[in-house]
């Protein structure tokens, strides 16, 4: 390692035990939605994730390094980087196989943190949403839930709106298909279906694959809500009623889109009419 890393951290005394408590809390948090929900924490495994946060003033509880990682240039940069922010008090260093009874990855930059989930409750809203909204109707999949939470940021789209059956927008699985988009997103989760349209006021489409209301022939100049549905049984009957159902052309027949790839279209054509269009 550097000479400068190497001399700040030769003090550091390295935990052999995974008994150590935050140890014990990374593997809690990484494991259990239940300890994720109770401590309103969750854990970033990676150099990427731990930078998205610190690029978005979200700074680690703590941050758990292997004795070995300690060597890697991408760590290396990143705690040059933690001078900035006064954190050298919520480093722990790790042995190796501490930090291997704790992780979810295989091999790659051994590196964590523990932070705090964003707080957001759509209940205490003074009004209603009226900038464009993404809508999670029971998805499922952490994989789903993560491209759609990144696309979203891709294109603008800030407000997201999770009801009860969906992933864990934090979780680690789901951060990691998201790649940090959350820390720029305001993500409302755990809400009833029969309760998300009351908080909006604004248009509502929604992806089904029963209508020929092809989606290229919308306007969507306007601030819109796009509601993504379960990845096998689509949007629910409350929120659809109430929705504009829009249909993207399958010429050569499939069934249906991935939800992940459903939504993507739906915010690109947005993007699309409103700065791309001839």
């Amino acid at each position: 390692m550097t000479d400068a890393i190497s001399n700040k951290f030769s003090n550091n005394p390295v935990i052999t035990s995974d008994k150590n408590p935050t140890a014990k809390l990374a593997k809690a948090l990484l494991t259990q939605s239940r300890q994720r929900k109770k401590a309103g924490q969750t854990v970033l495994e990676g150099v990427h994730l731990i930078e998205a946060a610190l690029q978005a003033n979200h700074l680690p509880q703590q941050i758990i390094i292997s004795y070995s990682g300690l060597s890697h240039p991408e760590v290396q940069a990143l705690l040059a980087s933690l001078n900035d922010y006064n954190l050298d008090n919520r480093l722990t260093v790790v042995s190796d196989s501490v930090y291997q009874g704790i992780t979810t990855l295989g091999n790659g930059v051994e590196i964590m943190a523990i932070v705090d989930v964003p707080e957001h409750n759509l209940h205490t809203l003074k009004s209603p949403i009226t900038t464009d909204c993404l809508i999670l109707n029971d998805v499922q999949d952490n994989g789903n839930v993560g491209t759609l939470l990144r696309t979203a940021a891709a294109v603008g789209i800030k407000n997201i709106i999770c009801t009860k059956g969906s992933a864990q927008a934090w979780s680690p699985k789901t951060m990691r298909a998201g790649m940090g988009a959350q820390f720029g997103l305001t993500i409302y989760e755990g809400i009833e279906a029969d309760e998300v349209l009351s908080y909006l006021r604004l248009p509502i489409y929604a992806t089904s694959s029963h209508t020929d209301n092809i989606i290229y022939k919308q306007n969507l100049n306007r601030p819109v809500a796009w509601v993504m549905g379960h990845e096998g049984q689509g949007v629910c009957e409350d929120i659809m009623k109430q929705a504009t159902p829009v249909a993207l052309p399958q010429p050569n027949g499939q069934e249906s889109l991935n939800v992940a790839i459903a939504g993507a279209l739906c915010m690109y054509e947005t993007l699309r009419q409103r700065q791309y269009a001839d």
